[in-house]
C-alpha cells in the first residue's frame, strides 16, 4: 500500500493537463468502433489505459495487487490538476469518487463508460471540476472477464459477448466483502480504507421486471449508514442526483427489488449488508452507490445512461462538495463516541415514500413451454403512476461496543482480513491473565447448502459469559476507538448476519474434542452428584422438564459431563473476547 500512496502522490504532482479539442481516431474506445455494440476485452482495456497513461500526464495507473487468476488488478487516477499529495487531497475539500466496474462481467456498461469519461477528461471535452479525484477500478473481476461468452445472460440485451458473473474461482464478488475470500477483495479493500472515497459507485446491469426506466439506482440503506451522511444523502444528495439525471433526459427510479411480482404495487429498498459492495462501502461513512441499468434496453443506451450517470456524480458532488465532506466528518467523530451499534436490519412497514414509476401493464398469458398461464409484460401498453417505496428500516439486533477486543494470534485468516482494512493493533508483551468477557454459542442454523463457498451461519444465540483467561505474548489486541470501528463491531460480534463467525471462520469451536466413556464415566459421574448438590438438583429438574431426557440415561450422563471440569472449555467459546 506504500506503492499506492507514492503513485497517488505522484498524480497529484504532475505536469499540466494536455488538452485536446476533440476525440482524435486513435482514441476511440472498442465500443464506439462497434457502433455500441461490443464491450471492450480485458486486453483492450488495459492497453487502453495504457495508452491514456503514456499521452496525458494527469492519469496515473497503480497494481494493486494480484487478482485470483494472477493478473494484476489496477486503479486509474484522474484529477484536472497536480497539485496536492494525497493528505493535503482530504484537507482540500476534494472529493474523492471511486468507480468500481465489472465486478459482474457480464454486466460491464460501466467498463465502456468510463473508458471514455477518463479520455474525455484527459483530453478536455469533459471538465472535471479541480476539487474532483476520479479513482477508477476499469475491471475488477478480471478472471470473470476472461471467461468470456455470448449466452451467459439470457436475459440481457447486448452486448455481442460479455464475461461471466463468477470469477476465477467462480466467486461472486459482490458477496465477498465480508467475508473476503478473494484476492481482489481483499486488493480492493486495502484501496478504499486508504484512500477513504467520499463517494463509491459500483456500476451494475439489472434483472427482473420489465418497465421504461433505462436507469435505476441502488442506493445504501440510509438509516444503516446513518448519522448525519445518511440523512444528508437521503433527504440532499440522492434527490439532487434525481433532479440532474431529469435535466439530463433520464426518469431515475430506485432500483426495482421485486423478483417475485410485477412492481406496479410499489417494493422495498434493497437491503445491504456488508458482505456488498455498498454495504462494506458504508461502515466507513462512504455514500454508496449502485448504478443498475435495465437489461431489456440496447447495449448502446446503457452505456450512455451510465456515462451520463457518472457526469451527474461529478458535478453534484463538486457543487457540494463542502456539505460532503462537512457531514462525513461530523460522523468519523462521532463515531468514536457511539456506543450502541445495530448488526441487522428489517423494513418498516408503517413508512414509506411515494415515487413516480413508469412500467408495463402486466399480465398472464399460456406458456408455449409448458401450457400454464405466464408472466409478461405488455409494452404497448406503458403506465406513469405514485407507488409506495419502503425505504425506511429499523434495527432488529443491537450491542454495545467493547472497549477492546482479544484475538489470540492463531487466528490468523482473520488477523489477515482485519489488516487490509486498516485495522490498528496492539499486541500483548507477555504472557498474562486478563477479565473479559467471552460469549459461548448457544445455538444457531447452518445452511444445508453452499453459498459462495460457505455453509453459512444463521440465527445465531450467544450467552455472555464474564471470566479470567489466560493470554499469551503475540495475541491481539485491537482498541474499538479507531476508524474502523463500526466495520470491527460487525464483523466481529457473531450475532451477526456478515460475521466472521457467520462466514465460518471460527467452525473449529464448533466440534467437540474430547467425550467420555459411559460404563466409566458412570461411577465419575456419581460421585460428583454426591458432592455437587446444586449439579444434583440441575440434573433433577431437567429431568422433571424433559420426559424424554428422563427416560435417555446417556443424555443425562452427558449432561453431568458438559457440567463438569472434564468438559473441555474451548468447546462453543467464541474465540474473539471482549475488553468491557
Amino acid at each position: 500500500m506504500q506503492r499506492l500512496l507514492l503513485v497517488i502522490f505522484l498524480l497529484l504532482n504532475t505536469g499540466s493537463l494536455c488538452l485536446a479539442s476533440k476525440v482524435d481516431s486513435t482514441l476511440l474506445t472498442p465500443f464506439e468502433r462497434s457502433n455500441g455494440t461490443e464491450t471492450a476485452t480485458y486486453a483492450q482495456t488495459k492497453d487502453f489505459y495504457k495508452m491514456l497513461f503514456d499521452r496525458f500526464h494527469n492519469i496515473m495507473i497503480s497494481d494493486l495487487g494480484m487478482t485470483d487468476i494472477g493478473l494484476p488488478l489496477r486503479a486509474v487516477y484522474y484529477t484536472k490538476d497536480a497539485k496536492y499529495n494525497l493528505d493535503a487531497m482530504k484537507h482540500n475539500n476534494r472529493v474523492i469518487i471511486l468507480i468500481n466496474n465489472d465486478i459482474h462481467p457480464g454486466e460491464p456498461d460501466g467498463v465502456d463508460a468510463c473508458m471514455m469519461l477518463i479520455r474525455d477528461a484527459a483530453t478536455g471535452k469533459l471538465n472535471v471540476p479541480e476539487n474532483i479525484v476520479l479513482a477508477v477500478i476499469p475491471m475488477y473481476n478480471i478472471g470473470g472477464a476472461l471467461n468470456r461468452n455470448t449466452t451467459g445472460r439470457a436475459n440481457q440485451n447486448g452486448p455481442a459477448s460479455y464475461g461471466f458473473r463468477g470469477n476465477a474461482r467462480n466467486l461472486d464478488l459482490n458477496r465477498d466483502f465480508a467475508k473476503c475470500d478473494a484476492d481482489e477483495t481483499r486488493d480492493l479493500e486495502e484501496l478504499m480504507t486508504t484512500v477513504n472515497p467520499d463517494l463509491f459507485i459500483d456500476n451494475h446491469v439489472s434483472d427482473g421486471a420489465d418497465y421504461q426506466h433505462i436507469m435505476t439506482l441502488l442506493t445504501t440503506q440510509h438509516d444503516k449508514l446513518g448519522g448525519e451522511t445518511g440523512a444528508y444523502m437521503y433527504k440532499t444528495f440522492t434527490p439532487l442526483l434525481y433532479k440532474d439525471m431529469k435535466k439530463r433526459g433520464y426518469d431515475l427510479v430506485p432500483y426495482v427489488n421485486d423478483f417475485d411480482k410485477t412492481p406496479d404495487h410499489g417494493w422495498r429498498e434493497f437491503y445491504d449488508p456488508p458482505r456488498f459492495s455498498s454495504g462494506y462501502a458504508s461502515l466507513f461513512h462512504s455514500m454508496a452507490y449502485v448504478p443498475e441499468t435495465h437489461m431489456l434496453k440496447p447495449f448502446n443506451k446503457r452505456v450512455k445512461a451510465t456515462y451520463d450517470l457518472m457526469l451527474s456524480f461529478i458535478k453534484t458532488a463538486s457543487e457540494h462538495a463542502t456539505e460532503i465532506k462537512k457531514v462525513r466528518a461530523a460522523d468519523s467523530k462521532a463515531l468514536l463516541y457511539q456506543k450502541e451499534f445495530a448488526l441487522d436490519w428489517h423494513t418498516d412497514t408503517t413508512r414509506c415514500d411515494s415515487i413516480q414509476f413508469k412500467g408495463y401493464e402486466a399480465g398472464y398469458k399460456e406458456s408455449s413451454v409448458s401450457g400454464l398461464p405466464r408472466l409478461y409484460y405488455d409494452e404497448a401498453k406503458p403506465y406513469t403512476r405514485m407507488v409506495p417505496f419502503y425505504d425506511h428500516f429499523v434495527p432488529t439486533i443491537t450491542v454495545t461496543a467493547p472497549v477492546a477486543y482479544i484475538i489470540p494470534k492463531t487466528w490468523v485468516a482473520v488477523i489477515g482480513v482485519l489488516k487490509k482494512n486498516g485495522v490498528r493493533f496492539g499486541r500483548l508483551q507477555g504472557d498474562t491473565s486478563l477479565p473479559v468477557t467471552a460469549y459461548h454459542i448457544d445455538d444457531y442454523e447452518t445452511l444445508d447448502h453452499p453459498y459462495e463457498k460457505h455453509y453459512m451461519h444463521k440465527n445465531v444465540r450467544v450467552t455472555p459469559v464474564k471470566t479470567k483467561l489466560e493470554f499469551t505474548e503475540g495475541d491481539y489486541v485491537i482498541p474499538v476507538n479507531q476508524p474502523a470501528k463500526r466495520y470491527l463491531v460487525e464483523l466481529l460480534e457473531p450475532t451477526a448476519p456478515d460475521a466472521f463467525f457467520a462466514w465460518n471462520y471460527f467452525d473449529g469451536i464448533l466440534q467437540q474434542k474430547e467425550y467420555f466413556s459411559d460404563y466409566v464415566f458412570e461411577d465419575v459421574a456419581a460421585k460428583m452428584l454426591e458432592r455437587d448438590t446444586a449439579l444434583k438438583t440441575l440434573l433433577v429438574e431437567k429431568r422433571k422438564q424433559d420426559p424424554e431426557f428422563a427416560k435417555n440415561a446417556n443424555a443425562q450422563l452427558e449432561f453431568v459431563y458438559k457440567h463438569s471440569t472434564y468438559m473441555e472449555t474451548g468447546y462453543l467459546r467464541y474465540p474473539v473476547y471482549r475488553l468491557e
